[in-house]
């Protein structure tokens, strides 16, 4: 079986103590699962790859925006297993001068050099994704496919993501925290973990529809959704989040740990930085350990300091670590 659909464990490191409250806080790396096919996307996509290939290899398309980790790793992934890929990307303009593009698009340019054949669709076009007209025009133009959804997340990626903890993971931390997007990496977390512990996810999107998209594919009710921390909407970001990574970063970085814990600015670093938020405040009580998981995402590091650069505001400052 290919290593791919065999993923080892993550390591689990300390990120924060709080000494006063006895409160801990570990990160569970999820980003160092793969190098190109990294955390909650590994997880997603092991059993609807294994099921692409029981049905015969047919090609897989999906869905994506400019800088989606999701469009990167299923490139990766297609790539590594010798299976067709393809993306339907959010921006028509995008695919008007693909060179140019290229240059200033890290996730995009490895997508296409991973054999990724790209589609570009208008704004408005992609709104309409989920649509049997718009699947039955894709078969028009591609032929039969694989269908992943945007994000990746149906019942085969909770599947997957059901096996990010581990039993020492169940049984030593009272609150597990993650980050969301889709709600498919949250539903695998809840579903596996025990009755006793305490789940709350951070939604990366505006708005209280999250708790019933991560419902779709859980029994529990009993998990807490957290939405007032997505910097104004999603892939957003103040330079009070970018100094809050880069400070984190640096503390990061000891002598067991060269590399330190770097954080990505869409999902991982607003759910850490609204845990401490939580802890500071009170809202999360003493004595108490919890464990946070980094979904990866890192491949979008170097895309999102060239915005910043563009925008001329503060800019992460390890891009280069890995």
């Amino acid at each position: 079986m290919n290593r791919l659909f065999r993923p080892k464990d993550s390591v689990n490191q300390k990120f924060k103590f709080f000494p006063d409250v006895e409160i801990e806080v570990d990160i569970k790396r999820e980003d160092l699962l793969h190098q190109q096919v990294s955390g909650n996307k590994l997880r997603k996509l092991k059993y609807n790859l294994l099921e692409v290939q029981k049905q015969g290899e047919q090609p897989i398309l999906t869905f994506g925006g400019a800088f989606s980790n999701h469009i990167a790793a299923t490139a990766a992934a297609g790539q590594l297993l010798g299976l067709p890929t393809i993306g339907v990307i959010r921006g028509e303009e995008l695919g008007e001068d693909l060179n140019k593009t290229f240059a200033h698009n890290s996730t995009l340019k490895n997508a296409h050099k991973n054999g990724m054949q790209l589609h570009f669709v208008s704004r408005e076009a992609y709104r309409k994704k989920d649509t049997k007209a718009f699947q039955l025009q894709m078969e028009a133009i591609f032929g039969s496919y694989y269908y992943i959804p945007e994000g990746g997340t149906n019942s085969l990626a909770v599947k997957g993501t059901e096996e990010i903890l581990t039993e020492q993971d169940k049984t030593y931390y009272h609150i597990i925290c993650v980050a969301a997007g889709t709600g498919g990496t949250a539903a695998g977390i809840i579903n596996s973990a025990t009755a006793d512990q305490k789940i709350i996810v951070f939604s990366a999107l505006k708005g209280a529809f999250m708790k019933k998209e991560i419902e779709k594919y859980t029994l529990r009710r009993d998990f807490q959704v957290v939405n007032e921390m997505t910097f104004g909407g999603y892939a957003k970001s103040d330079d009070g989040l970018i100094d809050y990574m880069n400070t984190r970063f640096r503390e990061s970085v000891t002598k067991e740990n060269p590399r330190g814990i770097p954080l990505e600015p869409i999902y991982t670093a607003k759910m850490m930085y609204g845990i401490e938020q939580m802890v500071e405040s009170g809202v999360i009580k003493g004595k108490t350990r919890i464990l946070a998981v980094h979904t990866g995402g890192l491949q979008s590091i170097a895309g999102y300091n060239k915005m910043l650069e563009k925008k001329r505001r503060l800019k992460l400052s390890y891009e280069n670590q890995f």
